[in-house]
């Protein structure tokens, strides 16, 4: 798979994906990473990429034409006009269905803003994604770029030293990642669940399961409306939630 990221500051870019896992699979061939200056497309010996915006306000806006030209070099060298994710609070909030749909483009383009954004025109002309990693203001779309390359990188065949890591882990199904444990068996006080170390595989994944439930249930009730639970399952959670709030009344009594 390869990213190209369109952006004012490529050194962030080449150090931070150049690192741990991603860095691993860029230096086996299974990724590759290209940071575009925009600036090298800017008409001017200052290489001066932004401008005052038309009917005033606050700040400067990159210009469209740079953008432009920075893009088209990258579709002239691909052969294709490639996807192009525009980070920005105004899109869609990034998800793990995003990352996998994601992972299937041969070429994917991230479009890193600066200032008070980018020339309308432009995003009109090369922008197909339009996407968020939070309902939050960053200065820039470096950090979100490099978050969903991360994500998205887990989700391309041969990143991931065991690829079942990526499939089972947290928001797989919609469900949070069961808790899990190591060496030694007590710690603090605190013992491995038994059933655990029962080596009884079938037991094992019934309780992952049920942990993973309740921990959904728990921390994030609103994917529980999107997991793919059985009639038997979501009796377990209506119990989960009656018992909690029963706990929660007798505290308040206290």
């Amino acid at each position: 798979m390869n990213f190209h990221v369109l952006t004012l500051f490529p050194e962030m870019i080449q150090n931070g994906m150049n690192t741990s896992i991603t860095g691993r699979a860029i230096n086996a061939g299974i990724l590759s990473v290209e940071a575009v200056n925009i600036r090298d497309y800017a008409f001017n010996k200052h290489q001066k990429v932004d401008d005052y915006t038309y009917g005033g306000g606050a700040g400067m806006l990159m210009q469209a034409e740079p953008v432009y030209l920075a893009y088209e070099a990258i579709a002239q060298k691909a052969g294709k006009r490639p996807r192009v994710v525009y980070l920005t609070p105004q899109g869609q909030v990034f998800n793990q269905q995003m990352a996998r749909d994601m992972a299937k483009e041969e070429d994917l383009v991230f479009l890193c803003g600066h200032y008070e954004g980018i020339d309308e025109r432009v995003l009109e002309e090369i922008v197909t994604d339009y996407v968020s990693i939070g309902d939050y203001v960053l200065t820039g779309g470096e950090l979100p770029a490099m978050v969903m390359m991360d994500s998205i990188s887990r989700m391309v065949p041969g990143v991931l030293s065991n690829q079942e890591s990526g499939e089972t882990e947290s928001f797989a199904g919609n469900l949070l990642e069961y808790p899990q444990y190591s060496r030694p068996e007590e710690w603090h006080g605190k013992k491995v669940p038994e059933v655990l170390m029962s080596g009884h595989h079938a037991n094992i994944e019934k309780w992952r399961r049920e942990q993973s439930i309740i921990r959904t249930a728990k921390r994030r009730p609103d994917l529980l409306k999107k997991a793919d639970l059985t009639n038997k399952e979501w009796n377990f959670v209506r119990q989960l939630k009656k018992q909690w709030k029963e706990e929660e009344s007798k505290d308040e009594n206290i």
